[in-house]
Order: C-alpha cells, then structure tokens, then sequence
C-alpha cells in the first residue's frame, strides 16, 4: 500500500482530531467506559471526504489515541470497531457519485449518509462487541448494551451534526465551482 504524502498528512490531522476529541472529557458518559463523542462527527467528515481508506485509519488511528490518554486501557476490539465506522462511512462518495464535489446533497443523500453511519456503527461496534465476549470473556449483555447505545447515539450524532457540515460542504463546493465556470 502507497500513500501519498497528502493522504498521509489528512490521516494525520484526522486521527488527531477525533482521537482528542474522543477523550472522555469532551463527550457524554453512557455506559461502562463508554462516552457519545461529538468526535464521532470529524470521523464521519473525514470518511466523506477522504474516502474508506482514510476513513479506517482515521478511525483506526484516532480511536487507539483516545485510549492511550483515556485512562482505561487500550481495547483493540473497540479501536478496530472505530476502523469499520470510518471504512463504511467513506463509501458515501462513491455511492452518491461524489455529488458533495459538484455541490450538491439531495435528500436522499442524506438518508445514504445516516444509514452509512447506522450500519458502520452496528457492524464496526457489533465487531466489537463480539470480540470483546470472545477475546476477553466480556459479559455480552453488556458488550452487546454498550453497542446498541453507542450505535444508536453516534448515529442520532452523525446524521445531526453531519447533515450541517455536509450542506455547508455542498454550498461551499457549488458556489467553488461556480467561480470556476466564471473564469
């Protein structure tokens, strides 16, 4: 795998952003060292912009950050988890022919980008949690807890703070675009 210089620096500032972001401070306590993270938002731009690639790694990347400064431990299972999100969640421009490029977002793109973020959550944390009961013999009534609640608030988070972002993202790109077809 080659990456480009730019692809690396973008991975860079991502997993940055979500990893601090991630940290118990800046987010909700819902469950056993488990917090909704408004970080869940810069993973979701990152995946969109960027691609599955750079969605994994920010992912990937940010979440290990996270647990590093997070006091509890470094949980691979929920770090890999967070690598799925971003995996599935990158997918959106290809699916929707890049249309946030050209400035647009239709309705149905959106509806795209919250099941996008459902499924990445439900897979990637679904992953998780299995893993967790297996790997380190974790209750699964509270592996499987913590999924569903994080699953369904990053979702509610995604698809609130995302819709915003994405329609600014489109505005910016249309009105871009239209500078370009004036020169």
């Amino acid at each position: 795998m080659n990456l480009s210089a730019k692809t690396v620096v973008v991975v860079a500032i991502g997993a940055a952003l979500y990893g601090i972001g991630g940290l118990p401070m800046f987010g909700i306590p819902v469950f056993a060292n488990t917090t909704l993270k408004p970080a869940m938002a810069v993973l979701a731009l990152f995946s969109v912009m960027f691609g599955p690639l750079v969605g994994f790694l920010v992912g990937f990347i940010g979440h290990w950050v996270t647990d590093l400064f997070a006091g509890w431990g470094v949980w691979l299972t929920w770090i890999l988890g967070s690598g799925i999100v971003g995996f599935i969640m990158g997918m959106f421009p290809s699916l929707t022919q890049r249309n946030l490029e050209k400035g647009l977002f239709p309705i149905r793109d959106f509806v795209l980008f919250v099941g996008l973020a459902l499924a990445g959550n439900v897979i990637g944390y679904g992953c998780s949690a299995f893993l967790d009961s297996i790997l380190y013999g974790e209750p699964e009534a509270k592996v499987y807890t913590q999924m569903a609640i994080v699953s369904a608030g990053n979702t509610i988070l995604i698809a609130v703070v995302g819709y915003f972002i994405l329609k600014a993202l489109a505005k910016r790109n249309k009105q871009s675009s239209k500078l370009t077809e004036a020169s």
